[in-house]
């Protein structure tokens, strides 16, 4: 019989792969601008099944045209016209940990990734750093990230979204509706 719980559990941070962000740049062994092909092919070595694409599953000619997930690695990759990857998803529940500056920000409580960013932002130019898009999510605009919310049960962790540097003008706008749903 099916468990309901399992549904909604974590994985504990030992159990995850660790990955670096490169802001702008890249997050573990993917990097903005890949094709769908090459990203498959860089998740190759780590997964059995690197990649489900979908084409023409977002809005033509404002956000594009592909849209992949590796569900055992708990991402979603966003690409532009081009096929190039723009935007990252990464799962609060499944996903790789992803580390910016020491700091863990996949499947944490959302306060204090928040408080994190807020005093990263105190170091730096005044209204240089953090914004709010959408519902309340803090933006990192020196590191490319959206630190997102997604349910695990009665909780709320931190479900990052990765961007590149051209993103951060409008970054709520650089990506489908779809990434910022909150689930």
């Amino acid at each position: 019989m099916f468990d309901q719980w399992d549904v909604w559990d974590a994985l504990p941070d030992n159990e995850r792969r660790r990955w670096s962000l490169e802001p702008y740049e890249s997050v573990g062994p993917l990097c903005f601008g890949m094709r769908p092909g090459d990203v498959t092919e860089s998740l190759g070595g780590i997964t059995a099944n690197p990649q489900y694409c979908t084409r023409a599953a977002l809005a033509p000619g404002r956000y594009g045209t592909v849209k992949g997930e590796c569900w055992g690695l708990g991402l979603t990759f966003y690409y532009g016209l081009d096929e190039r990857l723009r935007g990252i998803s990464v799962d609060a529940l499944r996903g790789p940990q992803v580390f910016a500056d020491g700091m863990p920000l996949v499947g944490q409580v959302p306060s204090r990734v928040e408080q994190w960013m807020i005093e990263r932002s105190e170091s730096r130019e005044p209204f240089t750093e953090l914004l709010y898009v959408n519902l309340g999510e803090p933006v990192s605009r020196s590191l490319g990230v959206v630190s997102c919310v997604q349910r695990a049960g009665d909780r709320l962790l931190t479900r990052p979204v990765l961007l590149p540097g051209e993103a951060m003008d409008a970054p709520a706008r650089f990506l489908p509706a779809e990434a910022w749903a909150t689930y």
